[in-house]
């Protein structure tokens, strides 16, 4: 058998690197100066960034994929801690896995008790401080996680994303000089990508 041409890697394992390029890519949307920095740490390329989409999308989607949970042990091994947690009256697991291109965050998959994943996305490291957020001011991108939000902003309403990975709430904060304002934060992965406050983008 010949040598394969060059650039290809069809045998090549879907590594952490590349399930980071998937947050990347999903996030570029909302911040491409962000990703743009961030792929420039990560010392990859655009195309590269494209390749771990596709292949993850192909992960995903293939009749033969694996359920959520086993594909991230695959891809990212064994989570870094388990946790029973409850909540409301739903007993569950929470999996966090680190991520490097975020130290302060994990990455935490949520499933019941038979398995199922209710929910994927960055949180904040356990015993780590989150962000001071007091004013519209405090929600830059990638400031802070959507369960940070939802309780320094609190009582948010849950918006529908505009894709799976994608989620949205409603809240009133502050402005810089107290003035309430009705602030909508879209967040990618759980992580914050941009705010509309009232009618304007921030």
């Amino acid at each position: 058998m010949g040598p394969m041409p060059s650039g290809t890697h069809p045998a090549s394992p879907f590594t952490p690197l590349d399930f980071q390029l998937v947050l990347l890519r999903r996030m570029a949307d909302h911040n491409p100066g962000l990703v743009e920095d961030a792929r420039h740490e990560l010392g990859v390329s655009v195309a590269d960034m494209r390749e771990a989409n596709r292949r993850w999308q192909a992960m995903v989607r293939s009749p033969r994929a694996r359920a959520s949970l086993a594909r991230y042990r695959r891809v990212l091994g064994e989570p870094e801690s388990r946790t029973a947690r409850r909540i409301g009256d739903l007993d569950c697991e929470a999996h966090l896995w680190s991520v490097p291109l975020w130290p302060s965050l994990r990455f935490e998959v949520l499933t019941a008790p038979n398995g199922a994943v209710w929910n994927e996305w960055l949180v904040r490291a356990p015993g780590t401080p989150g962000p001071d957020l007091r004013t519209v001011d405090d929600l830059a991108p990638w400031s802070c996680t959507v369960d940070e939000a939802a309780r320094a902003f609190g009582p948010a309403r849950p918006l529908e994303g505009t894709a799976p990975t994608r989620w949205g709430l409603a809240f009133s904060a502050p402005d810089a000089g107290g003035v309430p304002r009705e602030v909508v934060a879209e967040f990618t992965w759980g992580l914050l990508q941009r705010v509309t406050t009232d009618g304007t983008r921030g």
